[in-house]
């Protein structure tokens, strides 16, 4: 079975207050980006890839990834107003029936292993995503008051999220929606629920500083 990654980055890297986008941040010594294709090229070198990027950063990419020699073939593709819009249009550069997976692009971690594990899953449930326990107590708020949830029957969801390409593509056939948060959202409004795959704590989604600092010590642990 065919199979194709779209990964998404259009960070700006304001939270970071940093002055470029936060997939170009290097990570030890390599743009965020570069490492999450590396990812995806360790575990399958001839899949397709398809980065998504703001229109006013693709000219940036190619020149960053002139800069460091990174030569892994991908496809690059101008992103929309959202991540729904954005998923969209990396979607339609993929012309196979396989599998698809969606990641993040400031998701450089990610192992070849659970890579694997999502593809597998989603092959034979149609859709699947990693998720690992919520660590910390959590609490829902409304207005004034709060309640304490039980964290033991919540997860939080990672990436890759991997789908059959015709259940992906039937669901962007549904209108944008703000709550629309991720691809497994999306799939699920068609009626189609979602497999669950155990994720890793490693897997981080680098967003702020803090993210960085984790990110550069995890990756100074020897394999």
């Amino acid at each position: 079975m065919e199979r194709s990654a779209i990964i998404v980055a259009g960070g700006s890297g304001k939270r970071m207050g940093a002055p470029v986008p936060k997939q170009f941040l290097l990570l030890g010594g390599k743009p965020v980006l570069c490492r999450t294709i590396e990812a995806f090229r360790r575990f399958d070198s001839a899949m397709q890839l398809v980065v998504v990027l703001p229109t006013e950063q693709i000219e940036p990419w190619r020149e960053l990834c002139s800069k460091h020699g990174f030569t892994p073939a991908h496809t690059v593709v101008p992103g929309g107003p959202e991540r729904f819009h954005s998923v969209r249009e990396g979607l339609r550069q993929v012309r196979h029936d396989g599998l698809v997976a969606v990641h993040d692009g400031v998701r450089p971690l990610v192992s070849t292993e659970l890579i694997g594990r999502c593809f597998e899953a989603g092959a034979t449930h149609g859709g699947a995503i990693p998720v690992v326990p919520v660590p910390a107590s959590v609490r829902e708020v409304e207005g004034l008051r709060s309640r304490a949830v039980d964290r033991s029957k919540l997860r939080m969801v990672q990436t890759p999220q991997c789908f059959a390409l015709p259940l992906l593509r039937k669901a962007f056939e549904l209108p944008y929606d703000p709550a629309f948060t991720d691809e497994a959202t999306l799939v699920e409004r068609t009626g189609t629920s979602v497999h669950l795959v155990e994720g890793e704590e490693a897997n981080i989604k680098i967003t702020t500083s803090v993210d960085m600092v984790v990110a550069e010590a995890l990756l100074s642990i020897p394999e």
